[in-house]
């Protein structure tokens, strides 16, 4: 069987004993009896009327046998039921019936006691009453006897303290007890006023002002004196105010007084600012500021903890003295506080203008960047102790002017950051420039058969190391920006007390270090590299080829990725999302990727020029008319070919390959005719009269205007083989002209023939489109025949043979 029905069983009969017995006494829910309407029924057998005669024979009436017999059983059972009830609830409670009985015997003894207590109380205090009655009786007529001779000896008792006075007053002044006398003289005042009319008593009152005026001159003196501590200072100022000196003539000797001591800790200050005496002139311009005077540190915390303090100390004395005390007296009739708290105000905004003059003096000697916590702490610890002067005197101008401090030293740091930063880029170009200018120390192959460079061409060899220097300039650049950004971040930092300032919450992160610092840096990056187009002449400067191409590479970098990097971490670190940018990432982005493409086409100039300069020379210092049938190709080809190639890798180190077009099978076997590659050789070598060059510059000109015009100085795309088509385009450009200003022999116009051949074979893998290159030759060669007196072409065969064995 389950545990738990007996317990419930057990527990809802207990519920309905007790419902029965509050239904039979006619109580509620709460314990109180209900006010029921009485029923009159003598039939109710759990009414007050209730008639058993009268129930009996109405059953007897009513129902029959079998009902009657019923209704007894039902009835014996509720019996038997009740007094069972009954039975247990006596049985329950037993303990507490018994309990119940011996408490109510207890109390029944107590009372008995405590009211033989109380009786015997009553008595007592009868007894007293009589006892006080008699004695009030006894001593009534010696009560004023009494009275009057307790005052008459307080009376005595106060005129020998004013009889003494004098002598008690120069007592104190013998012992400088001078807070003593002003009190004993406070007390008498008064009575001695009141009766100045008798001679004794205004005999006294002269004897007192006397001693009371040596009293105040000695108190003078001593204010004057300068030497006391603070506290002395404040005593002898309170007592002169109760001597009912001028106040307003206190308050200027006190605050002379307090200045005299705050100017003897300025000129300490002032005194580290300058060089040490001991230093020579010479000596001192060899030393660093650091070495001169103490660190910006210490020089802080010797201004927060001498003068600052000081000038804490002084406001809380002066106002303890003269503003305070104006709240209540006489005084307060006199306006002094108000008086003494513009006096107040001038004398601190004084000072604190020559202290904060002597601060920004010592902020603005710290020029070096390599160590920021230091200017940090040091704001820290000044912006910290200025707010004890703002919490004493809330009406000054010093919390104010102490957070522009702060302001001006955190953003003439970051301008120096900034200048850091640009002179650190600088350096590391001037060193990637010397890294350029280090020769190598095995030239590159030439790509002829079994010639060799007898060494590196001047600004045109690709360093060995030009991918690694441009890793290293990124690399250390990046690093420069993010040393720099941790250390402007201290401005920021949660420990410091001015950084949950509004301007560095706001401004500061937003336009100073992000706009300011970041932005003018990557600004400065790429106008400083445009710079290098614009100084060049006509060879190039001094800038090296290598430097630009390396540099345009850089600003492409930074338009990809660099820049969105560097102002995401700033963003980040400084939280400067929450304020919108005045310049975006994009139009930087731009700017960048417009540096890059400048330097790209400079140096595509650049590279362009220097060829052209040798084929120019090549061509104008050569008699084409009288020279001698060619056996080999020129030197200056065979150096404009290596050129090429030693360009080629330089630009393949730091661009990818890039666009070309498919190139047919006879690329580098192309032959070239001596007018056009539209026409054959053979239909004008015997018909060649004088008629002829008229005609074949008339169909030269019709060719040209069917051909693609080929624009020479166009922008080149990011890749090696755009920048190598502009450079060839360049070169091949200079050569046509040259050409055109030449009159040629037989034989120079053979020699323009392998040359231009020798170039065909080895150029046309550099371009994007070949045809460019076999158009540009065909036209020298074309441009040659026109200028030749005597215009017979080599076979093809020998030129091929000769270029093969060149």
């Amino acid at each position: 069987m389950d545990p738990e029905v007996p317990a419930s069983e057990e527990s809802g009969r207990k519920r309905r004993v007790h419902g029965m017995l509050k239904l039979y006494y006619g109580l509620n829910e709460e314990g109180k009896i209900e006010e029921k309407p009485q029923s009159a029924d003598p039939c109710d057998i759990n009414g007050p009327d209730f008639d058993p005669e009268h129930y009996l024979n109405k059953l007897r009436k009513e129902c029959s046998l079998a009902e009657l017999m019923n209704q007894e059983t039902t009835m014996v059972k509720q019996i038997r039921s009740l007094d069972s009830d009954m039975q247990t609830l006596v049985y329950e409670n037993y303990n507490k019936f018994i309990s119940a009985t011996d408490t109510i015997r207890k109390m029944k003894n107590d009372f008995k006691k405590m009211e033989d207590e109380m009786d015997c109380l009553s008595t007592n205090m009868a007894t007293i009453t009589d006892f006080s009655a008699h004695i009030s009786g006894t001593l009534e007529d010696m009560h004023a006897q009494i009275t009057k001779l307790s005052g008459v000896h307080t009376l005595l008792r106060k005129l020998q303290f004013l009889f003494e006075l004098p002598a008690r007053l120069n007592k104190c002044l013998e012992l400088q007890a001078y807070a003593q006398a002003v009190n004993f003289h406070q007390r008498a005042r008064c009575v001695l006023q009141q009766y100045s009319h008798l001679p004794s008593f205004k005999g006294i009152q002269d004897d007192c002002h006397a001693i009371m005026e040596k009293l105040a001159m000695e108190l003078r003196q001593k204010f004057r004196d300068g030497g006391s501590s603070a506290k002395d200072l404040a005593e002898c100022v309170e007592l002169l105010l109760q001597l009912d000196e001028p106040a307003e003539e206190l308050c200027e000797k006190f605050l002379s007084h307090a200045g005299s001591r705050l100017q003897l800790d300025l000129q300490g200050l002032e005194a580290e600012i300058k060089p040490s005496p001991s230093v020579s002139k010479d000596a001192s311009s060899l030393l660093p500021p650091q070495s001169l005077n103490t660190d910006i540190l210490e020089f802080i915390d010797r201004g927060c903890n001498e003068f600052v303090s000081s000038l804490c100390l002084v406001i809380t004395s002066y106002q303890e003295l003269f503003i305070n005390h104006a709240q209540k007296g006489d005084l307060a009739s006199k306006n002094m506080a108000q008086m003494a708290n513009g006096k107040l105000l001038a004398f601190v905004n004084d000072l604190a203008a020559r202290y904060f003059s002597l601060v920004e003096r010592r902020i603005q000697e710290e020029k070096g960047v390599a160590d920021n916590s230091l200017l940090v702490r040091a704001l820290d610890r000044f912006h910290r102790r200025l707010q004890a002067v703002t919490k004493l005197l809330p009406g000054s101008s010093v919390p104010t002017r102490g957070t522009e401090i702060v302001i001006r030293a955190a953003t003439e740091r970051v301008k120096q950051y900034l200048a850091a930063l640009q002179s650190f880029y600088v350096d590391s170009l001037t060193d990637v420039r010397q890294a350029l200018a280090t020769p190598r120390l095995s030239p590159l192959p030439t790509p002829g058969a079994g010639s060799h460079l007898s060494g590196p061409a001047s600004g045109r060899e690709a360093p060995s190391g030009l991918p690694e220097l441009l890793s290293s300039l990124s690399a250390s650049i990046l690093n420069q920006i993010k040393s720099v950004l941790a250390s402007v971040h201290l401005f920021t930092a949660k420990d410091i007390t001015f950084s949950n300032k509004p301007y560095f919450k706001g401004e500061f992160c937003c336009q100073v270090v992000r706009e300011s610092l970041v932005v003018s840096f990557i600004k400065f990056v790429c106008q400083s590299s445009r710079q290098f187009c614009e100084s060049a002449g006509d060879k190039g400067g001094s800038t090296p080829p290598a430097l630009l191409l390396l540099l345009s590479r850089l600003c492409l970098d930074y338009e990809t990725s660099t820049i969105s990097y560097i102002l995401t971490l700033t963003d980040e670190q400084f939280l400067a999302q929450h304020h919108s940018p005045a310049t975006a990432v994009t139009s930087l982005c731009a700017e960048a990727r417009e540096a890059a493409q400048k330097l790209l086409n400079h140096y595509v100039k650049v590279q362009g020029l220097i060829i052209s300069q040798m084929l120019r020379k090549s061509v104008e210092t050569r008699d084409w008319v009288n020279t001698i049938e060619p056996r080999n190709v020129r030197a200056v080809m065979k150096r404009v070919v290596e050129d090429a190639t030693s360009i080629d890798v330089q630009v393949g180190l730091l661009y990818e390959e890039g666009v070309r077009k498919a190139h047919s099978s006879d690329s580098s076997k192309r032959t070239f005719s001596v007018y056009s590659s539209s026409r054959q050789q053979t239909r004008y070598a015997a018909s060649y009269t004088p008629s002829a060059p008229m005609d074949t510059s008339l169909l030269s000109n019709i060719h040209k205007l069917f051909s693609e015009r080929i624009d020479i100085f166009s922008s080149v795309e990011f890749n090696k083989v755009s920048v190598m088509t502009g450079i060839i385009k360049i070169s091949l450009k200079t050569f046509l002209e040259c050409v055109r200003l030449r009159t040629f022999g037989r034989y120079g116009l053979q020699q323009i023939q392998v040359d231009c051949h020798y170039l065909q074979m080895y150029l046309w893998r550099f371009v994007s489109d070949e045809n460019l290159v076999h158009f540009l030759l065909d036209e020298i060669v074309g441009s040659s025949a026109h200028r030749c007196l005597d215009p017979t072409p080599m076979e093809q065969s020998v030129i091929e043979v000769i270029c093969e064995r060149g």
